[in-house]
């Protein structure tokens, strides 16, 4: 991306990701972002190419074990939020980890702007994500919010938001880390919308290994005869019918 936050002619991602040669950061940047972007502006949500090698994905999945790493663990049956278990990462967070964070950021950047302008809302993003969390630390919002899930058979996730605090980025990311239809069966990802004066519309997304889903926050921006309205979104996880599935969880704002 420009430092204007315009992209440049979409360059060709890979088509299958080699174990070495490009980090996971770079295989972000090199994503086909103007079709991503008008994806999202379409639909609320857009699915990417190859982000993380099955290596790099088991890696990920075998920090579940390590506790050190993670600030918190919540069991969701005991809130009501379905049924499984997700940790956040405490501080420090994996380099990686806050590497795609970063390049996520910059890559989305464009459409978080050009979502508030719609709005008539505040665009309090700085081109650099360290500098974005830096304004989230200065307003109380000092916890790290990526997190590892996991699903095992029977467990499901509630329609809900990831909001913690007044300062919010407009979209996040999930990374699936294991196979559908090989690892696990069932725990389609589920974003739902609610339409001004209509039915709610669903998009249910099958998570490919090493690959990540774009979507929104909170709200997007729809066209309606007034304008621009506020079209309110939640994301859930379907029941999952069989073995093990864990998610990569990238909040692009910090919590209180």
């Amino acid at each position: 991306m420009n430092r204007d936050g315009h992209h440049p002619a979409d360059p060709t991602p890979p088509a299958e990701l080699t174990e070495s040669g490009t980090s996971p950061a770079e295989r972000v940047e090199a994503q086909p972002w103007r079709a991503l972007l008008e994806e999202i502006d379409a639909h609320g949500c857009a699915a990417t190419g190859p982000i993380l090698t099955p290596a790099e994905c088991a890696e990920f999945t075998a920090m579940w074990d390590d506790l050190a790493r993670f600030r918190s663990t919540v069991d969701m049956a005991r809130y009501r939020f379905g049924e499984g278990t997700y940790r956040y990462f405490a501080n420090p967070v994996p380099e990686p980890i806050m590497a795609l964070r970063a390049a996520f950021y910059r890559g989305l950047l464009p459409s978080a702007r050009s979502w508030a302008e719609r709005f008539g809302d505040p665009a309090p993003w700085p081109d650099d994500f360290a500098d974005w969390l830096d304004t989230c630390h200065a307003a109380g919002q000092t916890k790290p919010t990526p997190i590892l899930l996991r699903y095992r058979r029977g467990d499901w996730n509630a329609l809900h938001r990831d909001l913690y605090g007044e300062l919010v980025f407009p979209l996040q990311v999930v990374i699936g880390l294991d196979r559908p239809g090989i690892d696990y069966s069932g725990g389609e990802f589920v974003l739902v919308e609610q339409r001004p004066r209509a039915q709610s519309k669903a998009t249910v997304s099958v998570l490919e290994q090493g690959h990540a889903l774009i979507f929104t926050t909170r709200d997007r921006p729809t066209r309606s005869s007034r304008g621009w309205s506020r079209a309110p979104m939640r994301h859930g996880v379907s029941r999952v019918r069989g073995g093990l599935r864990h998610t990569l969880g990238l909040v692009l704002h910090d919590a209180q």
